[in-house]
């Protein structure tokens, strides 16, 4: 039987071949056949761990077939700290994958807590390339911000002259970017990660190549490593990675001088493989279609008030069954795989009961109401449907809301999460993201049992229109939704309110991530390693992360998946999810940008009107601008949950969900709600990135 890589692989081949006579390439285009591995090497201080094998012919990125990285434990390229630049090719190997990569971390290129105990590399071992959504960082000493784009400033990253430098390796396109030199909350250590960050979602199953050139630091121009001079002067050297890797240089410097880089200036420069579509969604994807192609799930009714709300007629408390994927449906839990490595149902436990919660309004008594499944804030429960702005919403506009809580990131998540942390052990947070696929399964068929099971109640079903279902979610539950929209078939429109993409961009600027932080702090005390803890993460959650997802809610749709259409609104100064990875969001869905009167945003046009598709709409809360590092926006009030409660915005989701219309019904256009900012004397002019 063909290994489930190997059935990817064929897949994507699959998939691309008959656009080969129409298109030159696509974000899924496989690579060719992955050569050899070759021979251990051993390690030692900066030496090669082996050859990691040849790229292919016609292989990702369409570079020559002779480019081939070695594989290494740490990289010389920074010898002032292992496991710098990242991502990287040379922590990978070739590979039967999509990519014709396969990712391969060992001994000290994983970061080690002050606890050091010894990481596994075995969670990243089924990664066939690095995560679109992370910065690309490396170390420079003393390092200043001197002449780089921010946050700000993203078009200046598109300046020919500009000291910060990502292209698309095979198209040499320049990929808008701003570049953070890490000052996480709280103040960190003296050594400060250089990070790229990409402006827009990377393409899936590509190859970047990323530089740094003419960068000031507080003594002077930066100088280029013993080992990187070596490659970029073409002098002698007797670090064994770089003879090895003259023939990879040569294509990274040519690539470069063909984007209007020379080869002179650069004080580093490397490349990296993003992971394969397949590779990021298909164990979610096998989960939904095996399940949905069962029976409705069944239900059963545990506890029904009445006169509990004026809006809400029946508070209704149940359970429903939902196939098992993992061991046990509690934190900890793992996916189960078969010997070819796909997920598997679980045979001694073949189903398992989700709690569930629908709250009926009081004017479904006249009118059947619409279907709206909640998703819930950041490790919260199905009960925030209970808000009392959403009791209101329900009756005014006829819907209806239920819930599930999405098991992983759950209320009794949360001391199982930092318990590991704590410890050291990062590997072992797989469990979260094996986890987080049952949550996400236990949400699809949610809507799949409303919609088929429940709407048939004897007593209730008569108050509910199965016809009209929607998604609604909010912060944790916007941004997970980025997940559920891309997979749902029972779903045409959702909401996402005050959402972004990736958590390794978010977390650092989110106040929500303090307590995490200061845990994280005490176990990796180098900042270097806390900023690689966070991307290795992403590299397992984009499975279960919009980041992996977003870019087919609209086109180019998942297999089995019909296009969705969503709102995304974002608040200015959002303490808890930044703007930053709201806008991200946005361009990776291809969403039209409503005008509201409260700026620009870079590359997303605003629009009167939006007739149909997705869109994504700004609110200003009269707060200060975000602050130019990555810590959080702290100051004045958090306008996190303000949005929600408006009655402008209410209206625009009412008439969204409907008819797929955005609309602008703020006052004269303008989405401007200062006098609900709640800042201060205090507030003004503190600048968050001084320490």
């Amino acid at each position: 039987m063909a290994s489930f890589k190997l059935r990817l692989r064929l897949a994507s081949l699959a998939l691309t071949l008959p656009l080969a006579a129409l298109a030159c390439g696509s974000d899924d285009e496989p690579g060719g056949s992955g050569g050899t591995a070759g021979s251990g090497g051993t390690g030692g201080n900066g030496g090669t761990a082996g050859t990691a094998g040849t790229a292919g012919t016609g292989g990702t990125g369409g570079w020559a077939p002779e480019v081939s990285w070695p594989h290494l434990e740490c990289d010389p390229l920074v010898p002032d700290y292992c496991g710098y630049p990242f991502p990287s090719n040379v922590y990978t190997v070739a590979g039967d994958t999509p990519t014709g990569r396969q990712v391969q971390i060992r001994g000290r290129a994983l970061p080690t807590s002050f606890q050091g105990p010894q990481l596994s590399g075995a969670p990243w071992d089924k990664s066939d390339g690095f995560s679109t959504g992370v910065a690309a960082m490396t170390y420079i000493p003393n390092a200043t911000t001197a002449g780089l784009p921010t946050s700000a400033t993203i078009a200046a990253s598109l300046d020919p002259g500009c000291p910060s430098v990502l292209i698309d390796a095979e198209t040499g396109e320049r990929i808008p970017h701003w570049v953070d030199l890490d000052q996480s909350n709280p103040p960190p250590d003296a050594h400060k990660s250089l990070m790229i960050r990409p402006a827009v979602r990377l393409k899936d199953n590509a190859r970047y190549i990323a530089a740094f050139r003419n960068v000031q630091t507080t003594s002077g121009a930066a100088t280029p490593s013993p080992a990187f001079q070596a490659l970029r002067d073409g002098t002698s050297s007797n670090e064994p990675s770089v003879a090895e890797r003259r023939g990879l240089y040569a294509d990274i410097f040519e690539r470069l001088e063909s984007a209007g880089v020379s080869r002179e200036d650069l004080v580093i420069a490397w490349d990296y493989t993003t992971a394969s579509r397949e590779n990021n969604t298909a164990w979610m994807l096998k989960l939904r279609d095996e399940s949905l192609a069962e029976a409705a799930p069944s239900y059963t009714i545990t506890q029904v008030d009445e006169n509990w709300d004026p809006d809400i007629a029946y508070r209704i408390q149940g359970t429903f069954e939902v196939p098992l994927y993992v061991d046990d449906p509690a934190p900890g839990s793992k996916l189960i795989f078969d010997e070819d490595g796909a997920p598997i149902r679980n045979a001694a436990t073949p189903t398992h009961s989700v709690e569930f919660q629908l709250l009926i309004p009081e004017s479904a008594r006249t009118t059947p109401a619409k279907l709206v499944q909640y998703g819930h804030g950041l490790l919260g429960s199905r009960t925030q449907i209970e808000a009392g702005h959403f009791r209101t919403f329900m009756n005014q506009y006829g819907y209806a809301f239920f819930s599930v809580n999405l098991a992983g990131m759950e209320r009794i998540d949360e001391n199982y999460i930092q318990s590991i942390l704590g410890s050291g052990e990062i590997h072992r947070l797989d469990t979260m993201f094996y986890r987080l696929h049952q949550g996400f399964l236990n949400n699809l068929m949610a809507m799949r049992m409303m919609k088929d099971s429940f709407s048939a109640d004897a007593t209730y079903g008569q108050y509910l229109d199965p016809t009209e279902r929607y998604y609604y979610g909010i912060s944790q539950g916007g941004i997970s939704g980025g997940v559920y929209m891309a997979l749902t078939t029972d779903v045409q429109r959702g909401a996402l309110g005050v959402m972004g993409q990736s958590y390794n961009l978010l977390l650092n600027r989110s106040v929500d991530f303090i307590p995490f932080y200061a845990v994280m702090r005490v176990t990796y005390p180098d900042s270097r390693d806390q900023q690689r803890v966070l991307s290795l993460l992403q590299m397992l959650w984009d499975r279960v992360e919009p980041n992996g997802y977003t870019p087919y809610i609209q086109s180019n749709t998942l297999p089995g998946t019909p296009s969705h259409q969503v709102l995304m609104r974002a608040a200015l100064g959002d303490h808890q999810v930044t703007t930053l990875g709201a806008a991200i969001m946005a361009r990776a869905v291809g969403a039209q940008r409503l005008e509201t009167g409260v700026g620009d945003v870079w590359g997303l046009p605003a629009a009167s009107n939006i007739a149909s598709g997705s869109s994504y709409i700004e609110y200003d809360f009269g707060l200060p601008s975000d602050p130019l590092c990555n810590r959080p926006m702290s100051l004045c009030e958090d306008p996190h949950g303000k949005l929600r409660s408006l009655e402008e915005a209410r209206q625009q989701l009412d008439l969204f969900l409907r008819t797929g219309e955005t609309r602008n019904f703020c006052t004269n256009g303008e989405c401007k709600f200062h006098h609900l900012s709640g800042c201060t004397a205090a507030d003004e002019g503190k600048n968050l990135c001084q320490d």
